[in-house]
């Protein structure tokens, strides 16, 4: 699993030099053993699989929205607009796996995808591209991972008031400006050189849209162009927020194991649709190269080799509440997840 900044769509040199993966990593973390064969078969993209689900993903996204156009004024309106919201904030694990350019056999209809769902997400591609390596690269590795969700000792007001999104709308729309002033600051850290314009010229665009998209509200004189693109982004983020949560919060920092610092859970169907399958978050960290649809098959292929996935959301939830309770006021205490045996 070698994932190098400047090319997240590179093959796994480690693929390529060991038939039954069991070695270590190039950068020291922990591999599985897999058969090479097995393995390379299950990171092959397919546009088949990825267009039913995007294309039933997107399907629905019209139905509740045009619902909610044709009753807004009513209540039933604004059932519809938060059904479609949660359905929307479904992009964000969708713009998450388009960032590994996975999904779909065709690079462009990846790229084309991606920053459509990088725009309804208000994430903007080009610089989320460049973080997420750097969380693959260093995962959980405190000072070199700039998407540690909880850090020690956990914040509860922030980790609250972001259940909603606010915490992060705002300091999207400050970096934003910021970036269309060209400043990157921090960024520069995990973005290279040669993509510093593009980052910045991406968000000009996403103001500039911004601004189109409020400019319409004001002629139309409704709320509806706002609460369709940016409302989702708060009114759906509750069930993405307790989703995302899960899959560090409470485990241990600064450790070369994915086993011990990510985890799987066990959903429902509609909730892994939703997710993109990222509850299979252990199985994504060993092999992000793996599309999301053959995260199952991974799964079942490595499960005697990983802690014991949790039984659900709320199974979850029982472990992680009371470690962030007592990180409070112990921040080196962290949950230890038991590995099978050799």
């Amino acid at each position: 699993m070698t994932w190098k900044n400047y090319d997240l769509l590179e093959t796994p040199k480690s693929i390529s030099d060991s038939d039954n993966m069991g070695l270590q990593t190039e950068q020291g973390w922990y591999a599985p053993k897999v058969d090479r064969k097995v393995l390379k078969s299950l990171m092959k993209r397919n546009n088949t699989f990825a267009l039913m689900n995007y294309g039933i993903w997107l399907l629905l996204l019209i139905i509740t929205a045009l619902a909610a156009i044709s009753t807004w004024g009513s209540m039933s309106g604004m059932l519809w607009l938060i059904v479609y919201s949660v359905i929307h904030q479904s992009a964000t694990a969708r713009q998450h796996e388009l960032s590994h350019g996975t999904p779909f056999k065709t690079r462009l209809l990846n790229e084309v995808a991606f920053h459509i769902c990088s725009f309804i997400t208000l994430s903007e591609g080009n610089f989320y591209r460049w973080r997420h390596a750097r969380h693959h690269t260093h995962t959980i590795i405190v000072g070199n991972d700039p998407e540690i969700q909880s850090p020690r000792p956990p914040n509860f007001l922030s980790l609250f008031i972001n259940i909603f999104n606010i915490k992060t709308v705002i300091v999207t729309m400050k970096e934003f400006t910021r970036r269309s002033f060209g400043r990157l600051d921090s960024a520069t850290i995990f973005i290279p050189p040669s993509e510093h314009n593009k980052v910045i010229w991406s968000a000009r665009l996403y103001l500039f849209l911004i601004l189109i998209i409020v400019g319409l509200s004001l002629v139309l004189q409704s709320w509806l162009p706002i609460l369709l693109t940016f409302g989702p982004r708060i009114l759906g983020a509750p069930l993405y927020a307790f989703l995302h949560f899960t899959q560090h919060a409470g485990l241990n920092e600064d450790v070369m194991d994915h086993r011990l610092n990510t985890r799987t859970i066990y959903m429902n169907p509609i909730l892994q649709f939703l997710y993109a399958n990222m509850n299979y978050h252990v199985e994504h960290h060993l092999f992000p190269l793996v599309p999301f649809y053959n995260l199952p098959k991974l799964h079942e292929l490595i499960k005697d080799q990983c802690p014991k996935p949790k039984q659900g959301l709320l199974d979850a939830y029982r472990e992680i509440i009371p470690t962030l309770m007592k990180q409070r006021n112990d921040p080196n205490f962290y949950l230890q997840p038991e590995l099978p045996s050799a």
